[in-house]
């Protein structure tokens, strides 16, 4: 099997999705795009996270399906983000190859 290469934004959506998908409100583009304002400090747009959502999915990493039309959003319904065992595997490594890195630094490199 071929490895999964992210960008840092690609993956920062992806820990998103894990993440918002425990929570009852679920991962969509808005609740993602907030989420990451949040966390990075950064201005994030609802249209960015959605090429990143539509290219992770083409990879196999995330699904989606379309939630229940809700009068908050003019009877719109959502397109809801669930993590694939793909996407769990390449968070899994993701997180592995970056901990090797860190740990692999010497301890005054810190101080």
């Amino acid at each position: 099997m071929s490895r999964t290469y992210l960008g840092e934004f690609e993956e920062l959506v992806l820990l998103a999705v894990a993440l918002l998908e425990q929570q009852s409100t679920g991962a969509y583009g808005v609740t993602i795009a907030d989420e990451l304002q949040q966390r990075t400090q950064r201005t994030t747009s609802v249209t960015g996270v959605h090429v990143v959502l539509y290219r992770l999915e083409e990879k196999g990493l995330v699904a989606s399906e379309l939630g229940g039309a809700t009068l908050a959003r003019g009877g719109r319904r959502k397109r809801l983000f669930t993590l694939t065992a793909a996407g769990q595997q390449v968070l899994r490594e993701m997180r592995q190859l970056r901990l090797g890195f860190w740990e692999a630094l010497p301890t005054p490199f810190f101080s």
